[in-house]
């Protein structure tokens, strides 16, 4: 799979993910990768929160950030 961006601009990367919003392939350098805070566990108790990562392509990141 190629990056839609790279295509866009008449250019070939490959590929390593894919937009979580749009779901545009992106190469390494079109990807933009968030931390998410998650939260997990059981009804009863305290919830364990981790980090998780969200990629997104240039145009959505550039929308959440507005």
């Amino acid at each position: 799979m190629h990056c839609l961006d790279c295509r866009e601009r008449a250019t070939t990367s490959t590929a390593v993910g894919v937009c979580h919003d749009c779901g545009a392939a992106v190469c390494e350098t079109h990807a933009r990768v968030d931390a998410r805070p998650v939260r997990r566990g059981t009804v009863l108790g305290a919830p364990d929160e981790a980090v998780a990562r969200t990629v997104r392509c240039p145009k959505c990141a550039e929308a959440r950030a507005a």
